[in-house]
């Protein structure tokens, strides 16, 4: 029998602060692998940004592995199987993931490999705590996010401090024949992806270097700044976290040694949230389908094709809403006080629902996250757990003149209309002829009139509402 083991990478694509990668330390050789397992629904319908980051990321962890990352794609259970038969290995470690498929994959994967006399052990690298772990009184699970953090998390067991990467590790190739993964998205400044290159570099060594940026130049003014899209108050580690380039337990004691007061109240209260997101769809395995809330089942949409696609591109003739969809589109991420927004718009304005915009931001998004991705919109829509109430409706006018004063992010991502005056860029159908041409505005033409009148959508919004009753 051979002290080798297998190191199985999933969403924990590091070296640092990495549980299953320290397990092996005890072993002779450690074959890394990762698969790409089409029975796994997130591969099977991982979004195209979310695609482009994986391939990216795994081609860095690769290279930090020195080559030795096997990347295989297939049946996760007869791939780890087969290797574990042909090298005669009887250990595999991994760290685990909390999609409801993976739970249930991972849990036969384990006894099936247990009753084959191989020792499955796997670790927790990605949540500071994990669902199972956080109940409330009465033994049941939080369904409001303030008590959860403050009673739930707070006050339960801390989180571990983060570990180090093991100074000395054997990693070997498997050069047995097996079922390679083929990428899909190779270098080409002509293809789409090619403008996600300009943004962002996926790694393990660029999430840290982000962090560390945002701990000394962004995080000061977290907790105020964090609201203002065209600031740099916000860490952009969202990516980095979904895919495991950095961990959350070092955000967690880095934010601690490096921030004070509000700011890191705040900090680590949104870490808080992500932890939320997951703690909900482990109780609600079908939150990204379903209402939480069932009484909304009945309420009326207007499911329009027409004005969804012009939502997606950003031209629904609101700035605000048009920049935050651009952004998206551009650089595969967009700040979160625009993502309140642009979802605002299109559940309440343009009572769309929430579904396909959550789709479209899974498709679009670096850092799409079934959990958060599922939670955030049903926040948005009044339909989930401890979420905005539905007759909270953003009014684009007033966020954009609150959040971006002086229309700096409007005029980044909407420059057809830059030229206009802050006192009409928030709203271009009021400016006079003169200012519009002027401004090189042609409504209608090189910008279009709203596509809706917010009145009118807001009192829709509300009539909808009011029909499902209370």
């Amino acid at each position: 029998m051979s002290n080798d083991c297998i190191l199985w990478f999933r969403k924990d694509l590091r070296l640092d602060d990495n549980p299953a990668l320290h397990e092996t330390i005890k072993h002779k050789n450690v074959i890394p692998i990762f698969i790409f397992d089409s029975n796994i629904n997130e591969y099977a319908k991982i979004g195209e940004a979310s695609h482009w980051w994986l391939e990216k990321s795994l081609i860095s962890l690769n290279k930090q592995l020195n080559g030795n990352l096997k990347i295989l794609a297939g049946n996760s259970y007869n791939l780890i199987s087969s290797i574990c038969k042909k090298k005669k290995i009887k250990f595999v470690y991994w760290n685990r993931c909390y999609e409801p498929d993976r739970i249930i994959l991972d849990t036969e994967i384990k006894t099936k490999l247990k009753n084959n006399n191989i020792k499955a052990k796997s670790f927790n690298a990605s949540l500071l705590w994990e669902p199972w772990k956080i109940k409330n009184k009465s033994g049941s699970f939080y369904k409001v996010f303030t008590p959860f953090y403050n009673r739930g998390c707070l006050e339960s067991d801390k989180p571990r401090e983060p570990l180090e990467i093991p100074k000395k590790i054997n990693f070997i190739k498997l050069e047995e024949n097996f079922t390679d993964y083929k990428f899909k998205y190779k270098k080409s400044k002509s293809k789409w992806y090619a403008k996600l290159e300009k943004h962002w570099d996926p790694s393990e060594y660029n999430a840290h270097k982000g962090f560390e940026y945002f701990l000394s130049s962004g995080s000061d003014n977290y907790s105020d700044g964090r609201n203002f899209p065209s600031k740099k108050n916000v860490s952009r580690m969202s990516a980095y976290l979904h895919w495991g380039q950095i961990s959350p337990f070092k955000l967690w004691y880095d934010a601690k040694k490096n921030m004070k007061g509000e700011n890191l109240k705040t900090f680590l209260s949104e870490l808080g949230w992500r932890e939320f997101s997951y703690h909900l769809l482990y109780y609600f395995p079908e939150i990204n389908k379903k209402n939480l809330k069932e009484k909304f089942n009945s309420l009326q949409w207007n499911n329009d094709e027409n004005l969804l696609n012009k939502w997606k591109k950003g031209y629904t003739g609101y700035p605000i809403v048009d920049a935050g969809m651009r952004e998206l589109w551009q650089t595969g991420y967009m700040h979160n006080r625009l993502r309140m927004i642009t979802a605002s718009f299109l559940i309440k304005n343009l009572l769309i629902h929430w579904k396909y915009g959550e789709k479209w931001f899974w498709d679009c998004l670096v850092d799409a996250d079934l959990a958060s991705n599922s939670a955030s919109w049903q926040w948005v829509a009044g339909t989930g757990s401890d979420a905005a109430p539905f007759f909270r409706i953003f009014n684009p006018m007033t966020q954009a003149q609150k959040f971006d004063k002086e229309a700096i992010y409007i005029r980044k991502y909407v420059p057809e209309i830059a030229k206009l005056p802050n006192k009409f860029i928030f709203n271009p159908w009021l400016a006079d002829n003169t200012t519009l041409k002027k401004s090189n505005v042609e409504l209608g033409s090189n910008y279009p009139f709203p596509i809706v009148d917010y009145t009118f959508s807001r009192n829709r919004a509300l009539k909808a509402f009011n029909k499902i009753g209370k």
